[in-house]
C-alpha cells in the first residue's frame, strides 16, 4: 500500500488536513501526517509532531516571529521528508497553504528526487510559482478560495487533490529499455536544430532529455548533471545567460553553463538564442528598454534583441566558463544566425551583434576548448548532425 505524507500547519489548518486525510484513506492509501505548525494542533493529531520537526519549536512559538518560524519549520520539514523517503515511508507528498504554508511544503518537496509525486495546493499557484517549484517536478494546484474551512468549493478542490496524489502515488512506470542519458537544451527558435540532433542521438543509441531553456529548464539540466544522471550534454541553447546578463525573466542564475565542466562530463555547446532577452507581455517590458528592438513572440512573451555590447560580454562569459571545464568541451558557432529570427531578413538579424559575440568568445576561449565555426545558421540540419556526431565521439 503506498503511503502519502500530509505536511501542514495543524495549528491553523487542522480541520482541512483532517478532511484531506479522510479522502486519502477512501482511495486506499496509507497516510502519515507531519505537523509543521508551531502551536498546538487543532482538529487532527499528527503522526510526526512539530517537536520532531524543530526541537526549538517552543522558542519559535514564544518569539511569535512568523518569518523565523516559517524558515525553521521549512528546514525541519525538509529533513523529515528526506528521512521518511529513505525509510521507504513516503510514496507521495501533499500539502496545502497560503504563502507561508506553500514555502514550507514546497521546500520539503524540492528536497525529494525527481519522480516522487509532489502536489502543492496553494493560494499563490496562479501567480509566479518559480520560487515554489524550483527545478523539480512539484505540481501546483490553485486553491481558488483561501484555505479557511471546508466549504462547497474548497471541499471539491481538496477532494480532487487527494484523488490526484493517491493516483500518482499508486501509479507504476512501465519498464523501458535502459539507454545512456544525454541532456539537451531547446527554445522555440532552436527547435529544428535540437529536434534533428535528438533524432540523430537516438539513432546512435542514446535517450535524450530535452530541457526548455526557460530558466528552470537550465537549472534542471545542471541539477541532473551534478546528480550524475547524464553522460553527455548537448547545450545548444544558452539563451538563459542573456537573461541573466541583461535582466530578463528567464535567467537560470549566474552558475549556468558550469555543471558539466565542473563534473568533467563531455559537452558540446552552441550559442542558441543569444540574440534575445525574454520579458512577459509587451506592457511589462521595463521602461529603460523602450526604443530597443522588441519582438512580440506571442501575447505572453516579448523578445528584445541583444546589443553588440551585450553580445560581446556574453561571448566573454561563455569563453571563460567553457575554458574552465575539466572534461571534453566543444563549441559550435553558427556564423549565419543563432536563432530562426536572427538570420538575414528576419527581425533580429544584426551582423554587428553577431560579430561582437564571436569577438568576445575569442577573447577568453582557452586552447582546451575545441571550436567549430560553420557557415550555416543554427537550425541547418548539417549543423545539428555535426553537433550530435561530435558529442557521440566525445562520449565514446
Amino acid at each position: 500500500m503506498p503511503t502519502v505524507v500530509l505536511l501542514g500547519t495543524l495549528d491553523t489548518k487542522g480541520v482541512e488536513y483532517a478532511f484531506l486525510r479522510d479522502r486519502l484513506l477512501e482511495h486506499g492509501v496509507d497516510v502519515l501526517v507531519v505537523d509543521v505548525g508551531v502551536y498546538d494542533p487543532v482538529g487532527l493529531e499528527p503522526d510526526v509532531s512539530r517537536e520532531e520537526v524543530a526541537r526549538n519549536v517552543a522558542e519559535l512559538a514564544a518569539a511569535a516571529d512568523r518569518g523565523a518560524a516559517v524558515t525553521a519549520m521549512a528546514a525541519g520539514a525538509e529533513a523529515v521528508v528526506q528521512r521518511l523517503y529513505a525509510e521507504g515511508r513516503l510514496d507521495g507528498i501533499l500539502a496545502l497553504g497560503g504563502s507561508g504554508g506553500s514555502s514550507i511544503g514546497s521546500r520539503a518537496m524540492r528536497a525529494l528526487p525527481v519522480g516522487v509525486p509532489k502536489l502543492m495546493v496553494s493560494t499563490v499557484a496562479s501567480g509566479d510559482t518559480r520560487p515554489y517549484v524550483g527545478a523539480v517536478d512539484v505540481t501546483m494546484m490553485y486553491s481558488v478560495v483561501d484555505i479557511s474551512g471546508v466549504n462547497s468549493v474548497s471541499a471539491r478542490i481538496m477532494a480532487n487533490a487527494a484523488a490526484a496524489i493517491a493516483g500518482m502515488a499508486s501509479a507504476t512506470v512501465p519498464a523501458l529499455e535502459a539507454k545512456p542519458l544525454v541532456g539537451a537544451t531547446m527554445f522555440g527558435v532552436t527547435t529544428p536544430c535540437v529536434t534533428r540532433a535528438r533524432e540523430r542521438l537516438e539513432e546512435l543509441g542514446y535517450e535524450v532529455l530535452v530541457f526548455h531553456a526557460t530558466g528552470a529548464g537550465g537549472q534542471s539540466l545542471e541539477a541532473l548533471v551534478r546528480g550524475g544522471f547524464l553522460i553527455g550534454v548537448l547545450d545548444t541553447t544558452t539563451t538563459e545567460l542573456a537573461d541573466e546578463l541583461v535582466g530578463g525573466v528567464l535567467s537560470a542564475g549566474p552558475d549556468r553553463l558550469e555543471a558539466a565542466g565542473a563534473a568533467g562530463v563531455p559537452q558540446v555547446v552552441s550559442l542558441g538564442a543569444l540574440d534575445m532577452v525574454n520579458f512577459g507581455p509587451r506592457e511589462t517590458v521595463p521602461p529603460q528598454f523602450e526604443g530597443r528592438n522588441l519582438y512580440v513572440h506571442n501575447p505572453t512573451i516579448t523578445l528584445m534583441r541583444t546589443t553588440p555590447d551585450e553580445c560581446g560580454e556574453l561571448g566573454r562569459t561563455i569563453g571563460r566558463k567553457l575554458s574552465a571545464a575539466t572534461g571534453p568541451t566543444v563549441l559550435f558557432v553558427p556564423l549565419k544566425g543563432v536563432s530562426m529570427i536572427a538570420v538575414e531578413g528576419q527581425p533580429f538579424y544584426d551582423k554587428d551583434a553577431d560579430d561582437a559575440l564571436l569577438a568576445g568568445l575569442h577573447e577568453t576561449l582557452g586552447p582546451s576548448v575545441e571550436v567549430h565555426e560553420l557557415e550555416t545558421d543554427i537550425n541547418d540540419p548539417a549543423f545539428a548532425d555535426a553537433m550530435a556526431d561530435r558529442l557521440h565521439e566525445l562520449i565514446r
